[in-house]
């Protein structure tokens, strides 16, 4: 064993029977040389017996790297570097090379999407197919090329488009590489000896527990770091959250337990960016013990399995043991009769080959292919065909509010003055502020001009020159300027400037500068008093409940500067006497008294845009200001939200609001577009409720803010598997990923992240949820047709059974031979291709539409037995009105029959309404029946029937069979009727 703490251990080596995560990240393999301080022991021991406080289920990985960093947020620096054995001049190069062999390189985890070959396999491996192969080779075997031929060509299409569906939509991969390619400034030591740190560069990759990190605007943190030191410092976290804003960081805090994790001041984490600011930090976490690789290691890990695939194979199953059963039972009644054991094997593989649903992968994928054709129109690209299935049985939508509800942008909304009222001079100082800001312009800012310059205002920044800026930082959280105008513009040699110091940021730092008020309607001046500092908070209050931003405003008037010498002869004459007393000077400390002089005189000589960028004013010249007034803004909402969520909550979609922003905000978008915040809750909040009441409280509310991205996961989860819901998740962040990924339909848009895109089902090209509203009415259209072929098929199929084994038995021959046999089942299956092309009743579509296999069997039990009922009446009166003695004749006419009363269960099925009066098919549909039904009748009565052996049928036959389907067709609707009178429900 190597001396020291083995970092980030993935397992407990120290104490066995220890499960704390703080722990198994400081595993003490022997004894630290100078002694662990006992307050480091206190301090583990703390955290340790610490009870958990859990809002959902946390993974242990998540466990560990939530206690870690608390532990580091929570204690002082000293106590930090003993924790990951490091010192205050960095790593030795050596040791750091070792913590890299030990540790591995600095990359996130990544998820790796299944082969092609495992792939193919999955699409391979389903009962059917199993099915339809073994019988295309015992056709084979029975010298009936052409069954095995159909039935093997009916594999490879069902295979191929399963096989390119899942290969196009797992060819996304996580691009949290793009981390992990940026150089670090390092601080690293050469050795033992003082004073020898050096400041070196290396890849993200090589960056390990330990190092000490120097970073500035721009840099991106490499791990999770333990700020030391910090001068301004503010971090973009949207990498993590996705929501609008920065954060503040400070090194000089201890956190405690009650802060949530992105929260804490002093921990920076892997990914995130520097805004402004500049500090120094220690590396206490990389590669796949950071937060953000722990956030994401269970994506492709959490979707639930899919219940229209289970039932699917649930279907299957049934159906290979009810084949197995029935053709046993057909196969000994056939021989018994027929006495040949060839014969029946095969009549019994043709019989099993018509119970197959052989069609049922191709319409699936053909019915999902289409709508996702048709989405595809409406500027939607469906990158998992199941999603739009799933998308018909959605009944929940949890909605990630920025950029979606509204348009992800700062909208100016009014400029107040002290009292409430509208001032024009609030916003034209407001205004002068952002204008001749030369630091990084914010969206406040842009907002504030754009509100200006669009409502027509004139304020003329032209006659406003500026003198300096004091640039905003988040210790004081304002911004301020200088600016000077000139009283006296004609007279070219006597020039008197007004200077005025601008102040704009937040409230309540604009007023802890101010000492005066100004009433604008009166143009005085009156000292701050404590019960206008109260009313203006309370102003600034209210206006942030409602959702809005705000800003305070507020100006100072700095001395004014009267200036003579500007190209007057004076000011050569006076330039030229400081050159002689500068030649004459000989000592360095009068030059450079002199040389100040002229500095004083050429800044107020030379224009500002002339000037050297090192400014006369700082921080200190904020005070003693007056108070002007209040800039309010707002997120707008979209015009089309309000219209698509009243849309989908008619279809029986509820919507959920999921957001890291502050819940007042939440609230007022929600209420703007209508949806209900009687029940809210906030992210904190969820992390003090124990697992039941994180349950109920998530399915009680509709507004949930301030979500970290597992809580986000946790939420559809708890959705799904308590809630037993179907949900979907719409958002465009990384943070937004693991619900994405969760969802049972993952919904993102053209512009979000790129992981987003990666493991979203669909991605919407434009920001309108009307698409969504489309996406749901093509999902349970798919739906209703694939139930469609499953029930109309598995009908046909067990009716056309119970017909065949009761004929066997009667006729003492087979009823159709092998190829008559597969000859019907092929032309039923060709005539129901048309199905996804079908229509279907406005009713159907407005309630969301699960997967069930409860009512099945008793669907089958209800209409099956009518179908056997129609075939054993066709065979009473072929054998007693024709004498049908001959096999031949009544396999012609059975034939017909059989194929003719399928085509004519595809319209009854179809639909609950009457067909053909209340509901009448898609054109497709009635094309492909009326052709499929022609081609059966031309066989049986032309001669391609002598190859089939088949005779010509009589015309009575047909007479017959139009009184046969008329009733057929009565007593079906009746049974319909009865079934949906008793159940509810029909397809």
């Amino acid at each position: 064993m190597s001396n020291g703490f083995k970092i980030f251990s993935g397992s407990s080596q120290g104490n066995p029977s220890s499960s704390d995560p703080v722990r198994e990240n400081l595993v003490e393999q022997n004894a630290h040389p100078n002694g662990f301080k006992t307050s480091v022991f206190r301090i583990l021991q703390r955290f340790m017996s610490a009870s958990k406080i859990d809002g959902g289920s946390r993974t242990e990985a998540e466990e560990k790297v939530y206690s870690w960093l608390y532990a580091l947020a929570q204690s002082e620096k000293d106590i930090v570097f003993e924790y990951v054995r490091s010192t205050e001049r960095g790593l030795s190069f050596t040791e750091a090379e070792r913590r890299l062999q030990e540790n591995g390189p600095n990359v996130p985890v990544e998820y790796t999407f299944p082969s092609w070959w495992h792939l193919l396999w999955n699409a391979f491996f389903h009962p059917f197919n199993i099915i339809l192969i073994v019988l295309s080779a015992l056709s084979y075997i029975a010298n009936d090329a052409t069954n095995g031929c159909i039935m093997l060509g009916l594999v490879f299409i069902s295979v191929s488009l399963r096989f390119y569906q899942e290969y196009s939509s797992s060819k996304a991969a996580m691009r949290l590489s793009e981390f992990v390619k940026c150089p670090i400034k390092v601080q690293r030591c050469a050795g033992r000896v003082v004073q020898t740190e050096l400041l070196v560069q290396v890849d993200q990759r090589d960056v390990v527990p330990g190092d000490i990190v120097i970073f500035e605007p721009g840099d991106l943190f490499p791990g999770d770091v333990r700020l030391l030191t910090s001068k301004h410092l503010v971090v973009s976290q949207s990498s993590l959250t996705g929501e609008f804003g920065t954060t503040e960081k400070t090194a000089d805090i201890r956190e405690d337990q009650s802060t949530p994790l992105l929260d804490l001041k002093n921990i920076c984490f892997m990914g995130t960016s520097v805004i402004s600011g500049s500090g120094t930090g220690l590396v206490v976490s990389t590669g796949p013990k950071t937060y953000m690789s722990t956030m994401f290691s269970n994506i492709g890990k959490q979707k639930l399995p899919d219940d229209f695939e289970k039932g699917i194979r649930r279907i299957s199953y049934v159906l290979i043991s009810f084949m197995l059963i029935a053709v046993t039972v057909i196969v000994v009644a056939d021989y018994i009769t027929s006495d040949d054991l060839t014969e029946s094997i095969l009549f019994g593989i043709s019989v099993a080959s018509a119970l197959t649903p052989q069609m049922l992968p191709l319409i699936v994928n053909t019915s999902l292919a289409k709508g996702a054709l048709a989405m595809a129109k409406d500027r939607c690209i469906v990158k998992s065909l199941t999603a739009i299935r799933d998308m018909g049985s959605m009944d929940i939508l949890c909605i990630d509010k920025t950029g979606t509800l509204t348009m992800n942008s700062a909208m100016m909304v009014n400029h107040l003055d002290s009292w409430g009222s509208t001032k024009e001079k609030v916003l034209c100082f407001g205004f002068l502020n952002s204008y001749f800001k030369t630091e990084q312009k914010y969206p406040l800012d842009d907002a504030i001009l754009a509100y200006v310059f669009t409502n027509g205002y004139r304020f003329e920044p032209s006659k406003w020159t500026k003198v300096d800026e004091i640039p905003f930082d988040f210790t004081r959280r304002r911004v301020s300027v200088v600016l000077e105008t000139d009283l006296n513009v004609k007279h070219k040699s006597n020039h008197t400037f007004n200077r005025i110091l601008i102040t704009k940021g937040a409230l309540e730092e604009v007023l802890r500068v101010c000492s005066c008020i100004e009433h604008v309607d009166r143009g005085e001046i009156a000292t701050f008093s404590e019960e206008d500092h109260k009313r203006i908070l309370n102003m600034g209050e209210d206006l942030s409940n409602d959702g809005l931003r705000v800003l305070g405003v507020a100006i100072k008037r700095l001395e004014t500067v009267r200036l003579i010498l500007l190209l007057s002869p004076s000011c050569f004459y006076f330039l030229l006497s400081v050159l002689f007393q500068l030649i004459l000077s000989h000592s360095m400390s009068s030059k450079i008294a002199i040389w100040t002089k002229v500095e004083e005189v050429i800044y107020l000589v030379v224009p500002a845009q002339r000037r050297s960028s090192t400014g006369i004013y700082d921080e200190t010249v904020e005070c003693d200001m007056v108070f002007l007034g209040l800039i309010s803004f707002f997120d707008p909402p979209k015009d089309s939200a309000k219209q698509a969520l009243w849309r989908l909550a008619e279809k029986g979609v509820k919507a959920k609001v999921l957001t890291g922003d502050s819940l007042s905000l939440a609230i007022r978008i929600c209420k703007e577009v209508g949806i209900r915040t009687t029940h809210v809750v906030t992210g904190p909040d969820l992390e003090l409720l124990n697992q039941d009441s994180f349950h109920e409280t998530v399915k009680r509310s509709t507004v949930l803010a301030r979500l970290t991205p597992t809580q986000k996961l946790r939420v559809v989860q708890s959705l799904q598997i308590v809630g037993e819901h179907v949900v979907g998740f719409l958002g465009d962040g990384v943070n937004d990923s693991l619900a994405l990924d969760a969802a049972n339909v993952g919904i993102t848009v053209d512009s979000g992240a790129s992981i987003a895109k990666d493991f979203a089902d669909i991605i919407l090209l434009e920001k309108d949820l009307n698409v969504l509203v489309a996406g749901v009415e093509r999902g349970r259209l798919t739906f209703a047709n694939t139930m469609k072929y499953i029930k109309m098929s598995v009908v046909a199929n067990v009716g056309s059974i119970l017909s065949l084994l009761i004929a066997t038995l009667v006729l003492g021959y087979e009823p159709l031979t092998p190829r008559q046999l597969v000859t019907q089942n092929f032309l039923y299956n060709v005539g129901q291709i048309a199905i996804p092309w079908d229509n279907m009743e406005e009713d159907y579509v407005k309630t969301p539409q699960k997967w069930s296999l409860k009512g099945l069997a008793t669907f089958i039990l209800w209409n099956g037995p009518v179908c056997s009922l129609c075939d054993i009446s066709a065979l009473l009166f072929i054998w007693f009105y024709y004498g049908a003695h001959s096999e031949s004749l009544f396999r012609s006419a059975w034939f017909v029959e059989g194929l003719l009363m399928q085509t004519l269960i595809i319209h009854l099925i179809r639909t609950e309404k009457i067909p053909f009066i209340q509901e009448i098919a898609s054109w497709p549909v009635i094309c492909s029946t009326v052709v499929i039904s022609a081609i059966g009748i031309s066989i049986a009565c032309t001669s391609i029937g002598d190859v089939m052996g088949f005779t010509t049928l009589p015309l009575s036959y047909f007479g017959f069979l139009v009184v046969l389907f008329i009733g057929y067709f009565t007593v079906g609707q009746i049974v319909k009727r009865v079934y949906i009178l008793v159940y509810k429900t029909w397809l």
